[in-house]
């Protein structure tokens, strides 16, 4: 269940990373609207706390807590006796499956979660805005036409006076390319908190000498 958020993370690495966005000719146009003010929230979001509530396809549910701090680095803390941990520091993220002593790593920005955790990049090329039918919340999509094959995730914020530029991240849907769901929602949110820098710390499961 885990991996089936985790997959979708990796399958869209060309939308957030590719060359379609790294090598575009053409200026983006300026971005305007709520796209803007979900752009200007990512860029005074500078660290974030919160609890996370994780459902798959099959409607099972897992919880764990969210720590995010900029530049590149977050961890999902899953619940006690799930053998699990993602985390990304360094650069790199991080899948570590301490049942079967594996790890995994892959470029933090070909990852979706890129968008939080870099203050640069330009949402406009790659997302719009979606009706999410709720004047109070804002559904950011982000997907390449040219790839429906990657599949698309949808940042869901909420109007929040004291968050940074109005906005608070309430959470995620991820679809693969076989129309797989899987939903991450967060509550308990604090934003711009002071974070240790060993909160991102993980121990490898690898034998020695590997």
């Amino acid at each position: 269940m885990i991996r089936s958020f985790f997959v979708p993370l990796l399958a869209f690495s060309p939308l957030l990373a590719g060359p379609a966005f790294a090598t575009a000719p053409v200026a983006a146009a300026p971005v305007t609207g709520d796209l803007a003010l979900v752009q200007q929230h990512l860029r005074a979001l500078d660290s974030m706390t919160a609890a996370f509530v994780q459902t798959d396809r099959m409607g099972k549910v897992l919880t764990g807590t969210l720590t995010l701090k900029k530049p590149g680095r977050i961890r999902f803390q899953y619940q006690q006796g799930v053998p699990i941990l993602i985390v990304a520091e360094g650069g790199a993220l991080t899948f570590v499956d301490y049942s079967v002593k594996q790890v995994q790593r892959w470029p933090v920005k070909n990852s979706p979660l890129a968008v939080l955790l870099d203050p640069d990049r330009d949402i406009a090329r790659y997302a719009h805005v979606a009706d999410g039918g709720d004047p109070r919340a804002i559904s950011v999509e982000a997907a390449d036409p040219k790839h429906p094959e990657y599949g698309r995730i949808t940042l869901i914020f909420t109007r929040e006076a004291a968050a940074p530029a109005g906005l608070a991240l309430e959470g995620w849907v991820m679809l693969d390319s076989q129309g797989n769901r899987t939903t991450v929602r967060l509550s308990d949110q604090r934003f711009n908190v002071a974070i240790p820098a060993n909160s991102f710390a993980w121990t490898d499961p690898r034998p020695r000498g590997r």
